[in-house]
């Protein structure tokens, strides 16, 4: 994911920019309104994060004008003003989405993935993802691989679907366990590990090349042999 960040606050900015990249996004920061303007328009982004307090162009404005211009980007708007007609009045300006400070960095991540979801600019809209010979049909729940089914538990489903929507990227257990239990800490001991296990028994079995990859200090991805 190409992330456009505009926003003025260098603590902001770097924790926003530290985190995405930790996750394997790409991340161009615009630090003033007119800087993030010009950007949108000459870039290729799937998201703007907007932060509404910049020092040149109100955030508003910035959104109004993006829109005028016919970009078409999904737009985050990050600030402080929590009122509800402030938000009420970013999504009415044009903004797709709106998250106050101070943010859990995971609600960030997943925001911002379930815009670019919504969005045309997001290649194939399709139900059915694919890596290697490995299946998942979301409107019918059923993972194949190499065209032969394989029976997962709702949780077990949850993460391989997770895993496969962003092939190659490592997501920390952390991640893992906030997307698909809910939990920002662990309530029972390395539930993740004994489910990735599980995973590997049903995926990667029977003289098949290994699909689930551990990144060691990192987390896990779903990558494709080469």
């Amino acid at each position: 994911m190409n992330v456009l960040l505009i926003e003025d606050e260098p603590r902001v900015a770097d924790f926003i920019d530290r985190g995405l990249r930790a996750e394997n996004h790409g991340v161009t920061v615009g630090p003033t309104g007119a800087q993030g303007i010009d950007l949108a328009k000459t870039g290729e982004f799937d998201v703007i994060i907007l932060d509404l307090m910049l020092p040149d162009i109100h955030g508003y404005e910035v959104c109004q004008r993006l829109r005028q211009d016919g970009i078409h980007t999904p737009i985050l708007m990050l600030t402080a003003m929590d009122a509800l007609e402030d938000k009420i009045k970013g999504i009415k300006i044009g903004a797709d989405d709106y998250l106050t400070k101070p943010f859990d960095f995971d609600e960030l991540l997943v925001r911002m993935e379930a815009l670019v979801r919504r969005s045309h600019h997001f290649a194939p809209n399709s139900n059915v993802l694919k890596v290697a010979d490995l299946e998942l049909d979301r409107d019918l729940l059923e993972v194949t691989r190499d065209g032969d089914t394989i029976k997962l538990t709702a949780k077990e489903l949850a993460i391989i679907e997770l895993l496969m929507g962003a092939p190659g990227r490592v997501f920390s257990r952390t991640r893992i366990l906030n997307q698909v239990w809910g939990y920002s800490e662990d309530p029972l001991t390395n539930v993740v590990d004994v489910y990735i296990a599980r995973l590997r028994r049903k995926i990667d079995t029977d003289g098949r090349k290994p699909l689930i990859e551990t990144v060691r200090g990192h987390g896990y991805r779903l990558k494709a042999p080469s």
